[in-house]
């Protein structure tokens, strides 16, 4: 057939657009002998539904009966089990003395959906994209639970789920793991609730149950993230704590509703996305550890000198130093560290879980105590430690002073490496590969260098010798073995802070149900 020359010939009078909801859409043509068909595509079993015959091989109108539908049925299931994607295709004649005249109503008119001719039953495959198994599969590992919604019917929803990895086996296959979107919708919102953890498969689903589920997910504490490309997924999208829109297949509408926009339409970015955010995340809390301990130790030396003593080891313009290397420096340093694959081995970040973790609380605690007892023992007994007795007392003091001040500040550059891996026992794994990083420590070591050698009169300082260089390396080299050993202690699960919390409440209690008991007494 020449199909230019019978489109052409041929003349729209009415156009139903596809509808996500009724999972079909329509045509009313009129043809040249004044004749008018309608066309419907949809949904294969829905479409099919609304047929009452179907044409044979030779072309001839054969009634549908019961045993043709079954088998036409058995067809679709078929095709769907082997991830086929199943569009029915039908028409039907019609008088076109029935059609209305006048614009406006030809606006509102419904095409007629009933007695329809079935033409064909046609299977599309849809392969997953490469990789998309194992983005499924890191996802899973890293923590994050992928649910599929999906148009499709469900035998095709479960074939594809069970080709990407989001259904493990046939086993997975069953309610609520696999479930109808209108089976979903029907349930109240506390049973939408209730199931919602345990979906993992949602076929002939449509935007608005996207939208309930997101909505029962965030009432159950989940951080939820929704992809999407059509108009219709614009609510969900915005409901969502993170609504990601597919860049070239996705309407404007989706893209405005969105946070991040994925620019290839893969689903392996999304790796990428929850990859880079925890990266950010930890850079923020390997920062925050870093700066903490400096603060705590400086905080604490001063404090301690200036009660007992009157006078301070680290002066303004050394503090100021100190800060420069804990804010500027330290931030470059450690907030471009570069995603690695440990980050996917960590569970999720809860919604209400504090930034700083009892892991850094560890850590933190470990280098500060440690930074507080030695130069407060260089501060007090410094002198005769370092065999100054003998000297002028306040030749003595400025030596004792600058000691201090040296070992302080290489022990936050040792401390910098701790800080690069929170949790792990290997603080130079990586290190190489940002080179921001090392040009920092190697850039703050040298200034260290040039500030107590040749700048002693701008930060009150004096030369060291070389013998005192050594002491001040050695102290800051036992951060290393001390972060390490640190890293072996367990700490618990529950956060501190809720911990106390939870203590002060039993106390509470108690306190109350003794007044209580006072006044029965009474």
């Amino acid at each position: 057939m020449n199909f230019d020359t019978i489109r052409s010939d041929s003349s729209i009078i009415h156009v139903f657009p596809f509808n996500s909801e009724k999972k079909r859409g329509g045509i009313a043509l009129k043809l040249p002998d004044n004749g008018v068909h309608i066309h419907w595509k949809g949904a294969a079993e829905i479409v099919l539904d609304s047929c009452t015959k179907y044409i044979d091989a030779n072309d001839g109108l054969v009634p549908m009966n019961e045993n043709e539908m079954i088998l036409f049925k058995k067809a679709i299931e078929d095709m769907a089990a082997r991830s086929l994607r199943c569009v029915t295709i039908a028409y039907r004649s019609y008088e076109i003395k029935n059609v209305p005249a006048n614009e406006e109503e030809l606006a509102h008119w419904e095409i007629p959906y009933d007695d329809l001719v079935l033409l064909a039953i046609v299977g599309l495959k849809d392969p997953c994209r490469p990789g998309v198994k194992d983005a499924v599969q890191l996802c899973t590992k890293a923590g994050v639970k992928v649910r599929m919604l999906t148009g499709d019917n469900l035998r095709t929803a479960k074939a594809i789920a069970l080709e990407c990895g989001i259904l493990g086996s046939d086993a997975d296959a069953t309610e609520p793991n696999l479930i109808e979107g209108r089976t979903f919708r029907a349930f109240s919102e506390v049973q939408r609730q209730e199931i919602a953890e345990r979906i993992s498969v949602m076929g002939r689903s449509s935007p608005n149950d996207k939208l309930l589920l997101v909505q029962a997910l965030r009432k159950r504490g989940h951080v939820v993230a929704v992809t999407g490309d059509g108009t219709n997924d614009a609510p969900a999208l915005h409901e969502a704590d993170i609504g990601l829109a597919m860049g070239i297949q996705g309407t404007e509408v989706a893209k405005e509703s969105s946070d991040i926009i994925i620019l290839d339409d893969n689903f392996a970015s999304v790796v990428k996305v929850v990859r880079w955010g925890r990266s950010v995340y930890a850079n923020i809390q390997k920062f925050i550890q870093f700066q903490l301990t400096v603060n705590v130790a400086a905080l604490v030396i001063n404090v301690v000198a200036a009660v007992s003593s009157g006078d301070v080891p680290l002066n303004a313009v050394q503090l100021l130093w100190v800060n420069l290397i804990m804010d500027t420096l330290g931030a470059l340093a450690l907030a471009t560290e570069p995603p690695t694959d440990h980050l996917m081995d960590r569970p999720p970040v809860g919604r209400r879980e504090p930034l700083i973790t009892n892991i850094m609380w560890r850590n933190l605690l470990i280098q500060a105590l440690y930074q507080v007892a030695v130069l407060l023992v260089l501060n007090f007994r410094g002198r005769s430690l370092l065999g100054l007795e003998h000297d002028d007392r306040s030749h003595a003091n400025e030596v004792k002073n600058t000691l201090i001040f040296n070992a302080f500040v290489l022990c936050q550059l040792v401390n910098e490496f701790n800080a690069r891996k929170p949790d792990e026992i290997n603080v130079f794994k990586g290190v190489t590969r940002n080179r921001l990083f090392m040009g920092i420590v190697g850039l703050t070591l040298v200034l260290q260098v040039i500030i107590i050698m040749f700048l002693g009169k701008f930060t009150t300082t004096v030369r060291l010798s070389l013998k005192l260089w050594l002491v001040s390396i050695a102290i800051a080299f036992i951060s290393w073995p001390l972060a390490m050993i640190g890293k072996l202690i367990p700490v618990s699960e529950t956060p501190f802070s809720e911990f106390f919390a939870r203590k002060l409440q039993r106390r509470r209690t108690s306190r109350g149900s003794i007044n209580m008991g006072h006044g029965d007494a009474e």
